[in-house]
């Protein structure tokens, strides 16, 4: 099948798939076409299905499509390969001035573009504005890519990097709160006081972002006619 009909199957499952994110997965060496003597790519249905695998695993488990590609690779071989999120520690991870022990998935700069279907260009400028950034190991925390799904949607709808530099000071402020609430039960060296910690902070994440949408509704009602 042609590289169009292999996206609108996709496309059922995966919304946001787009034909130059196949291209790149091709490029990447996860899936390989055939070519016609003209050039063109035709897609089987195993390349179809092998394509939602990556897209799988890349939306369910944010996996570099390095450790993709060996997954794949493995299970090709009949060998039991289970794809885990890549962890690194952070720097002063396992001291009281650490993380107590946690350690945080990242993603590459190339997988962060590729999940969330973004340019280069974009998470530059966006870099620039303080809004996204690497962690100080190198690589981005998982939850960037949603970060960056989101900037994109918005500046889609006409709001500027400049224009949300507002708010990304104030979820800075709103995480430091939490930090001086929970922070030093997280870092405790009992597990199970860690365990109860860090509960406690999705819990206070939640409701400040609740907070936040509810106080962004009733500005609007004050607002708008």
């Amino acid at each position: 099948m042609s590289i169009g009909t292999a996206l609108n199957l996709l496309r059922d499952e995966f919304p946001e798939v787009t034909i130059s994110k196949i291209r790149f997965l091709e490029s990447e060496g996860l899936v390989e076409p055939v070519r016609t003597p003209s050039g063109y790519r035709k897609f089987s249905p195993e390349d179809v299905e092998r394509l939602a695998q990556v897209l799988r695993m890349q939306r369910d488990h944010y996996l570099p499509l390095k450790v993709i590609r060996e997954h794949l690779v493995a299970v090709e071989r009949g060998e039991a390969a289970v794809p885990s999120v890549p962890e690194r520690r952070q720097p002063g991870d396992g001291d009281s001035a650490g993380t107590g022990g946690r350690t945080v998935a990242l993603v590459g700069r190339s997988e962060l573009l590729a999940a969330a279907q973004v340019e280069e260009s974009e998470l530059a400028e966006w870099e620039s504005y303080g809004l996204l950034a690497p962690a100080s190991g190198g690589g981005y925390p998982r939850e960037c890519v949603e970060v960056a799904k989101l900037l994109a949607a918005l500046g889609g709808l006409g709001i500027e990097p400049r224009h949300l530099r507002a708010m990304k000071g104030s979820a800075d402020r709103e995480a430091l709160l939490v930090d001086q609430l929970v922070g030093a039960l997280r870092r405790h060296r009992n597990p199970k006081t860690r365990a109860a910690a860090e509960e406690r902070t999705k819990e206070l994440a939640r409701l400040t972002v609740e907070l936040h949408a509810a106080l962004v509704q009733v500005a609007l009602k004050v607002r708008l006619p």
